[in-house]
């Protein structure tokens, strides 16, 4: 198994980010905003490339109409200069002994108005700001942001393209190796050792197996329990490239089990693929999860989060975080558009007994939508590999 790209990085060049800084200057024009600040996460990463995690030492890029400024700790201004990718203008570098929040308010000023603040900023850096900037007013960074990431560019598309495809090659690879005995985190591990294998960011991103009864739980249970013979396997899992993240379910058997587990297995199957064959553009969010649960009912299953039934909504949008906005999800209402990218994993569950997730993602194009990994094939030979 091999990756599909042997440098994620090549595709957000820096033509991209500096048209992504455009859209944003844009969307800050149109919303009044004098300020966008981002901390360390997702959204700085976005637009700067930086990949650093928040610390309680304030780091962050701010964005006016006209400049892009960074502040930094000062002992870190080697690390930032290798690990940003775009232009900057200016650095508000501060001592440990000073108080960073008041450097900023120095460089802002007091006439900025209006400022987005990234929605992933510490409650702690979010009042040190606040208390140091009295007069200006914070808003939420989806805002203007949240609309330019949610539509994914081809280079975004092709990086999630290549993480799905790798976490695919793992579930097949673990199917073909899994066996009655075997314990949860021995999966775990074998599923980490193959996604590092095939080039991801740093292997398994997130990995959950559960066994029989646990399946019924929609993020499993504590415990490292061995499969047994005759038991349903549910495994999640996904990756990066890049940043970009795949999240792939698969629920099937190595040998016989229940036929209530047969019936609905083929349930779930024809609820994700209704709610696949409606997604195109123009519609609702919430339309799509709605489809799904209208099939489900046909079978008195919910309704709504009702169990036995679906607990949960039917898709999240992915990129950069595994989970990102738009969601299909009842209220919703954002128009889907060509770009957005969204899993399709509309869960049964039997509580006590068994539940069944099939999770492909799409994306949504001119005329509808297509799939970045094609759906399990079926519950005994979930990647068609028999004859």
């Amino acid at each position: 198994m091999t990756s599909m790209i042997t440098n994620p990085a090549m595709f957000i060049t820096p033509t991209e980010r500096a048209d992504r800084l455009a859209r944003l200057r844009g969307n800050m024009e149109q919303l009044e905003l004098g300020a966008v600040i981002l901390t360390p996460g997702s959204n700085m990463r976005y637009i700067t490339g930086l990949t650093w995690g928040q610390t309680e030492r304030l780091v962050c890029a701010v964005i006016t109409a006209k400049e892009m400024v960074f502040v930094c700790p000062k002992f870190e201004d080697t690390a930032l200069f290798a690990g940003v990718s775009v232009p900057v203008d200016d650095y508000v570098f501060w001592e440990e002994h000073e108080t960073p929040s008041a450097a900023l308010a120095a460089w802002l000023g007091k006439d900025i108005g209006n400022a987005a603040l990234d929605i992933n900023c510490s409650f702690g850096h979010a009042v040190a700001m606040q208390d140091a900037m009295p007069d200006l007013r914070f808003v939420s960074s989806d805002e203007c942001l949240a609309p330019l990431r949610a539509r994914k560019s081809p280079a975004e598309l092709a990086l999630i393209t290549a993480a799905m495809q790798i976490t695919l090659d793992v579930h097949a690879q673990i199917f073909d190796w899994i066996k009655p005995g075997m314990k949860s985190s021995e999966v775990k591990a074998e599923i980490d050792r193959l996604h590092r294998a095939a080039g991801s960011d740093n292997g398994s991103s997130f990995c959950a197996v559960q066994f029989g009864e646990a399946t019924s739980h929609p993020h499993g249970v504590p415990g490292d329990p061995a499969l047994k013979p005759g038991e349903l396997i549910l495994i999640d899992t996904g990756c990066r490239l890049d940043g970009y993240n795949s999240d792939i379910t698969r629920s099937y058997a190595i040998d016989k089990v229940d036929s209530e587990i047969e019936r609905l297995w083929n349930v779930e199957k024809e609820a994700q693929a209704a709610a696949f064959n409606l997604a195109r553009p123009g519609l609702p969010c919430g339309s799509v999860d709605g489809k799904a649960r209208e099939i489900l009912s046909k079978y008195n299953l919910g309704p709504d989060y009702t169990l036995p039934g679906l607990p949960h909504r039917t898709g999240h949008g992915i990129g950069l975080d595994i989970h990102e906005g738009p969601y299909l999800v009842r209220g919703d209402d954002t128009p889907l558009a060509p770009g957005m990218c969204f899993s399709n994993e509309p869960m049964i569950v039997i509580p006590g007994k068994f539940g069944i997730r099939l999770e492909d993602h799409f994306y949504v194009t001119e005329t509808g939508a297509a799939w970045f990994t094609e759906p399990q094939n079926s519950l005994y030979d979930p990647f068609g590999h028999a004859a």
